[in-house]
Formats: C-alpha cells, sequence, structure tokens
C-alpha cells in the first residue's frame, strides 16, 4: 500500500510573509501535524509548549507544540503542530484537516 501525500504551505501566524511549502504524508491516524523543528524554526515558528506522546513501540516522547497557519488546495486554518525531532515522521493530521475543508474520496 503506498502513501497518500500532501502539497501544504506552512506559515508563521505573526508574519505570513514567512513561509515554506512542503509535501507531507497524510496521517488519518494523527491528532496533529508533525513538521520538523528545523523546518519551524526557519519561518520563525515557536513552541509555546510541550506534549507527551506514547509512540507506535510504546516509548514516551516529549515534543514541543505551537500553531502554524496551513494552506493545502486553497483553504487555510491556524492548527497546533508538533515539532519533530530527527526520528519522528512529518505528517499532516487528516482528523483535523476538516477545517481546512479536505475530504477523502473512494
Amino acid at each position: 500500500m503506498g502513501h497518500i501525500t500532501a502539497l501544504l504551505r506552512v506559515c508563521n501566524p505573526q508574519d505570513r510573509a514567512r513561509c515554506l511549502d512542503l509535501e507531507l504524508i497524510v496521517d488519518a491516524g494523527s491528532m496533529y501535524t508533525w513538521i520538523r523543528r528545523e523546518r519551524l524554526d526557519l519561518i520563525g515558528v515557536r513552541p509555546s509548549g510541550t506534549r507527551r506522546f506514547r509512540t507506535i513501540e510504546g516509548r514516551t516522547v516529549e515534543r514541543g507544540i505551537g500553531e502554524a497557519v496551513i494552506e493545502c488546495l486553497g483553504e487555510r486554518a491556524t492548527r497546533v503542530v508538533m515539532f519533530a525531532e530527527r526520528d519522528d515522521v512529518e505528517v499532516m493530521a487528516w482528523r483535523r484537516s476538516r477545517a481546512l475543508a479536505l475530504r477523502s474520496t473512494p
């Protein structure tokens, strides 16, 4: 089975001129969009706190959490983003993409 990807633009909510374009795997099971810390740093998005997560391997990890403006398929919304570290996979959360009016089609 292959992966579904989405092209999106991620912007700093305080300075919408600071953006980057990404292609991320769409994850129907993820509650949050995960983007590498280095990429978020490039556009000036800073963590506002941290969250703990249990990984699929059963490990507990702590990651930064913040907000970014995400644009996809002509829709835009401010979303919670996780600051992914080197071994984390970058994904766009499908559950939270409803605010972007995105739907799956068979």
